[in-house]
C-alpha cells in the first residue's frame, strides 16, 4: 500500500470511528429512553437492561455505520481541501478519483459489513430484545397492561382501563375486567372507578384491589332467546371495596428471560426464511380471496338466477323487472333485497377490513426483504455523496459537515421510510418503495461527484446572477442614452 493511500485511509478513519461511536451511542440512549418509562421503576434487574442495551446496539449498528460513512467522508475531504493538501495533490498530477480511492473501496467494504449484520446479526438481536421484552413482561405482569385498550396478556382475563398512575405505576383510572376462566364469554363483569395492583417478586398472584365498583355475574352458561335470558340466575352487587387474586404461575414458570416465546415478525428473519415465508403468505392470502368471494357469491345466492327458455316466456313483460309483479310480492321482493344488500355489505366491510390487514402483512414481508438488500448500499450511496461535498465545501471539523450530513440522511431516511410506508399500504410496488430513496439520492451522488471533479461549486452562482445582471445592466444603459 502506497503512503498516500494509508495518510487518506488515517485521514479518514480517525473521524469514521469517533463520528461511528458518537452516533452508535446517541440512536442506542434514544432507544433506551422511548423504552425507560416501560422498565424504569419496575424492579427490573441491572441484567435485563444491559442484555436489552446490547441487543439494542447489535440492531442500531447498521443503521448508525452508513451516518458515520457520511459523516466522516465530508469532514475528511473536508480537512483536505481546508488544509490546501488538494491542490497540493493536484499540482503532482493525482486526480480526485485516485485520491479518494482507497476510502471508496473501503466504503464497499463497510457495506458488505452491514449486510451481513442485516441478514443475520439484526434478525438475532432483534429476535433476543423482543423476546427479552415478552419474558420480562410474563414474569412482571403488571408491566404488561396499557390503558386505553382491551389487555389480553393475562390469561383468562380481559383488562381494560383508562390511566395507569402512582410512582409504581399501579393505580388504575375506570377499571372494566371481564373474567373468561370459564369458558363462558363475558358473564362475569367487573367496573370500579379506581384500583390498585399489588405484586410480591416470586408470588404466583397478582392482587387486585378495586373501590367504588359494581360486581354482575350470569350464573347460566347461555340462552336462546332474550326471554329466557332476562330469566337466568345472576349476582349483582356495588361494593366499596373489592379484593381478589389472579394466578400468574403459568407466567412465571415460562424459563429464563432468553427463552424464545416468538419468532414470527419478519424483522426476526434471515433474508432466506422471508423468501422462503412470502410463498407461504401469499398462498395464504389468495386462499382467503378466494374463500371469501365463494361466501359472497353463496350469500347472494347467485345460483338461483338462471335463464329461462325463451318458449317459457310471456310476451308482455315489463322492462322493469319489478313491475312484472303485484303490490304486495313488490313489497316481499324489496324488503329481501334491502335485507340481502345490508348483509352483504356488512360482509363486505368485514372482509375489506381482514384482507387489508392481510395484504399489510404481507407488502410488509415484501418490503423487509427487498429494504435489506437496498439499505445495505446505502454505505456506498452516502460515501459518493459525502466525499464530493466535502471536496468541494473544503471545510473540515464537525460544524458545517455535521450539519450537511444530517440534512443529507434526513432526506435519505425520510425517503426510505416514505418508500416503505407506501408499499405496505400497497400505494406501490414493495420493489420501488425499497429502492426508493436509493432512486432520488444516486442522481445526486452522480451530480456532486461530476461536479468535485470538474473543480466546480455545489451551485454556480454566476450561472443565474450573469443572465439578470446583463438584463439590468441593458435597461439602465437605454435610460442613459435617453438623457
Amino acid at each position: 500500500m502506497k503512503i498516500l493511500d494509508k495518510y487518506i485511509l488515517k485521514s479518514f478513519l480517525v473521524p469514521f470511528v469517533a463520528t461511528f461511536l458518537i452516533v452508535l451511542f446517541v440512536l442506542v440512549m434514544q432507544t433506551l429512553w422511548q423504552a425507560f418509562e416501560n422498565i424504569a421503576g419496575k424492579g427490573i434487574s441491572i441484567i435485563f437492561i444491559l442484555k436489552f442495551l446490547y441487543y439494542t446496539t447489535l440492531m442500531i449498528i447498521p443503521q448508525a455505520l452508513p451516518i458515520g460513512v457520511l459523516l466522516s467522508s465530508i469532514m475528511a475531504l473536508g480537512n483536505l481541501g481546508e488544509n490546501y493538501e488538494f491542490a497540493a495533490a493536484k499540482s503532482a498530477g493525482i486526480s480526485l478519483q485516485r485520491l479518494v480511492r482507497p476510502i471508496a473501496f473501503l466504503a464497499i467494504a463497510l457495506s458488505g459489513i452491514n449486510f451481513l449484520f442485516l441478514n443475520n446479526i439484526f434478525p438475532y438481536a432483534n429476535l433476543k430484545q423482543r423476546n427479552l421484552y415478552l419474558n420480562i413482561k410474563k414474569k412482571k405482569p403488571a408491566m404488561a397492561l396499557v390503558p386505553g385498550s382491551f389487555n389480553a396478556d393475562i390469561p383468562g382475563f380481559q383488562i381494560k382501563f383508562d390511566e395507569k398512575y402512582g410512582e409504581d405505576e399501579n393505580l388504575l383510572k375506570n377499571v372494566l375486567i371481564y373474567d373468561l376462566k370459564g369458558n363462558r364469554g363475558n358473564q362475569k363483569v367487573i367496573t370500579a372507578e379506581r384500583g390498585k395492583i399489588v405484586t410480591e417478586e416470586g408470588s404466583r398472584y397478582m392482587t387486585f384491589i378495586l373501590y367504588d365498583g359494581n360486581y354482575y355475574e350470569e350464573h347460566v352458561k347461555s340462552a336462546r332467546t332474550v326471554a329466557k335470558k332476562q330469566k337466568m340466575a345472576a349476582s349483582n352487587a356495588t361494593f366499596k371495596e373489592y379484593e381478589f387474586n389472579i394466578d400468574i404461575g403459568d407466567a412465571l414458570d415460562q424459563g429464563a428471560l432468553d427463552t424464545i416465546v416468538s419468532s414470527t415478525s419478519a424483522m426476526m428473519l434471515t433474508l432466506k426464511q422471508i423468501k422462503d415465508t412470502i410463498p407461504k403468505l401469499k398462498r395464504n392470502y389468495d386462499e382467503t380471496l378466494e374463500l371469501r368471494a365463494k361466501n359472497i357469491y353463496t350469500s347472494t345466492q347467485a345460483k338461483e338466477l338462471y335463464k329461462y327458455p325463451d318458449s317459457l316466456k310471456k310476451d308482455n313483460l315489463e322492462p322493469i323487472i319489478i313491475d312484472n309483479f303485484e303490490l304486495q310480492e313488490k313489497i316481499t321482493i324489496l324488503n329481501a333485497a334491502v335485507t340481502k344488500a345490508g348483509r352483504l355489505s356488512s360482509t363486505l366491510k368485514n372482509n375489506t377490513d381482514q384482507i387489508k390487514f392481510f395484504r399489510k402483512v404481507l407488502n410488509f414481508y415484501d418490503t423487509e426483504y427487498y429494504n435489506r438488500m437496498a439499505f445495505s448500499l446505502s454505505c456506498i450511496i452516502l460515501f459518493f455523496i459525502g466525499a464530493p461535498l466535502g471536496s468541494i465545501i473544503r471545510k473540515g471539523g464537525f460544524g458545517l459537515p455535521m450539519i450537511l450530513a444530517i440534512a443529507v440522511y434526513v432526506i435519505y431516511f425520510f425517503a426510505n421510510t416514505f418508500g416503505k410506508n407506501l408499499a405496505e399500504e400497497s400505494s406501490i410496488s414493495s420493489f420501488l418503495g425499497s429502492w426508493i430513496s436509493a432512486i432520488i439520492m444516486v442522481p445526486v451522488a452522480i451530480l456532486l461527484t461530476r461536479r468535485a471533479t470538474k473543480d466546480k461549486g455545489i451551485f454556480n452562482i454566476d450561472s443565474f446572477l450573469q443572465p439578470i445582471t446583463k438584463f439590468f445592466k441593458k435597461i439602465f444603459s437605454k435610460k442613459t442614452e435617453k438623457i
